[in-house]
């Protein structure tokens, strides 16, 4: 372990030739190595869009909202972050160009720039540069990585790379830069291409950033002679060409960047000590759990993005872990909710021993997660309801169980005669979107005896939290007279947050959302006992 407290050092991760190539697994892994060596480290993410943050984004456009503990509507690659960490991020790990300007523009009409005109450089370029070292502040960690979103060369990121570069000459040695690029290969020429890398390098250097390490994304294992070539016309030492070839899992790649030297070449960059070898046991019998899974059980994950996996990035990876944690492999099934009628149910459903309703917002697809709750209920298979999947949950024992045929959500409905969920109170006055949900985390109280009581092994809990409206407390009492209970609420506000079936085999709806924290170190509990549940009903039906 390091003795001595260092100064902290910064990270950036740049991509070039194009997005999606994996910059926030490249830095969750290098920060996981660091970790592993005992440094500390956390990570954050600049995003150049105008937007002040993801919480108005189509889910198309962006993939899922990630929420922290502090309540921030954040990138999903901090999801990644945490899972690897298994250390909570907040509202100072996502900075998005909105928020820079947003920052500046509310300085100048202060005054705090003393009449000065207001520009990029050095305006701009100082907010940006104050982001990024102000989880750097008091050397609360060892090294701060930074990755920036988009890819060199768009106009948006231009500001950033700036201030990149000014921080290179500010900090010196205690500044390194990681430039995540593509090698494509070409089936038809039968050969890896380095010149997308040169090109992207050669940008780097046009905006004054010389990159010290570069991770070259590839489908096919680079040659001593490409990383030579590499190394050469992009003016770095062979050692700090890393490999970055494609593999089955995300939670490989430590290993691979591992075995590649790339968390060495940080640290001789940087100047830090490399004596201690990095501590990855549980990660490696987490790989060896996962590649090995000892069976294998179905379950559908029903909601209206299933064609954009990104939109439930948490859950899908939660699952990863919960099945890792029982050595079972989840096969998941995404079904939209929108094809989901009463006539084909049953076929859409076969096979499945486990059914997960995602949350979500509008009425698009509802009566589908509606009708295949009710399908999950009677057939008494494992459920669990996520935000508007327990909500659904509910609508649906009114409408089936309490025969109130007209139930519904007045989100959805807003003259429903039977509101079972309606706007909380302190919504109601609110007109604007962005960041005005109940957001992050927030204490819980559950009720003895109750399934997830024992699933928790604890009273008093916490999870985050993104949603607007809640269970209609004045029928609670009309459902727990008829077997749905609430098992789960809020101490201060009273608001239902978890409901169950203690009659059904399992049976969960919860008002939270418990993908947020769930991480490889730690799958989170009530995922993992839903997969057991799933297991034991496959084995009961085999």
């Amino acid at each position: 372990m390091p003795e001595v407290k260092s100064v902290t050092k910064y990270i950036f991760v740049t991509g070039g030739v194009t997005s999606s190539l994996g910059k926030g697994i490249i830095s969750a892994s290098l920060a996981k190595l660091l970790q592993a060596r005992g440094y500390t480290a956390t990570i954050q993410k600049l995003d150049p869009y105008i937007n002040i943050d993801p919480g108005t984004l189509n889910p198309y456009e962006h993939g899922e909202c990630y929420v922290t503990e502090d309540g921030a509507e954040t990138d999903l690659d901090l999801g990644h972050y945490e899972r690897f960490l298994n250390v909570p991020t907040s509202q100072a790990n996502n900075v998005t160009t909105g928020r820079i300007y947003q920052s500046v523009i509310e300085k100048e009409r202060r005054g705090d720039y003393l009449g000065e005109t207001v520009q990029v450089i050095p305006h701009i370029t100082d907010e940006i540069k104050h982001c990024i070292k102000l989880l750097g502040e008091d050397n609360k960690y060892d090294f701060v990585i930074t990755e920036i979103g988009g890819t060199v060369g768009d106009i948006e990121s231009l500001p950033y790379v700036e201030a990149i570069r000014q921080l290179r000459w500010e900090l010196g040695n205690r500044c390194v830069v990681v430039h995540l690029t593509l090698v494509p290969y070409l089936s038809a020429a039968k050969e890896l291409k380095t010149k997308p890398t040169q090109h992207s390098v050669k940008t780097m250097q046009e905006y004054g950033v010389q990159p010290d390490i570069l991770v070259c994304r590839t489908e096919k294992p680079l040659n001593e002679g490409i990383k030579n070539k590499i190394a050469l016309f992009c003016n770095v030492s062979p050692a700090a060409v890393i490999e970055s070839i494609d593999t089955d899992s995300i939670y490989r790649v430590p290993l691979l960047m591992r075995e590649e030297k790339l968390d060495l070449q940080v640290l001789k960059k940087t100047n830090m000590s490399a004596n201690c070898l990095p501590e990855l046991e549980k990660w490696e019998e987490f790989i060896e759990r996962l590649q090995n899974p000892e069976r294998t059980v179905k379950i559908a994950l029903v909601g209206k993005y299933v064609e954009l996996m990104d939109a439930y990035k948490s859950i899908i990876e939660s699952l990863i872990h919960a099945g890792t944690s029982n050595r079972c492999k989840v096969d998941l099934k995404m079904i939209h909710s929108e094809h989901i009628e009463k006539g084909n149910i049953e076929n859409l459903l076969e096979g499945v021993s486990g059914i997960l309703v995602a949350p979500g917002f509008g009425e698009r697809g509802i009566e589908g997660k509606i009708t295949a709750i009710s399908y999950a209920r009677i057939r008494r298979i494992p459920f669990l309801g996520i935000c508007l999947g327990m909500q659904c949950a509910t609508i649906e024992f009114a409408r089936n169980v309490l025969s109130l045929s007209k139930a519904h959500s007045t989100e959805m409905l807003p003259d429903t005669p039977h509101p079972i969920i309606d706007i909380m109170e302190e919504q109601k006055k609110i007109n604007l979107k962005g960041g005005t949900m109940r957001l992050g985390a927030y204490a819980c109280n559950l009720k003895e005896d109750s399934k997830v009581y024992k699933i928790y092994g604890k009273e008093k809990i916490s999870e985050r939290h993104r949603h607007r409206y809640e269970f209609n407390n004045k029928y609670l009492e009309i459902f727990e007279k008829n077997g749905m209970i609430s098992s789960g609420k809020n101490p201060e506000t009273n608001l239902v947050e978890i409901m169950e079936i203690p009659a059904h085999p399992w049976f969960v709806g919860v008002q939270f959302h418990p993908e947020y924290k769930s991480t490889v170190a730690r799958p989170h509990p009530l995922f993992v006992n839903f997969v057991k549940a799933a297991i034991e009903f496959n084995n009961g039906n085999n």
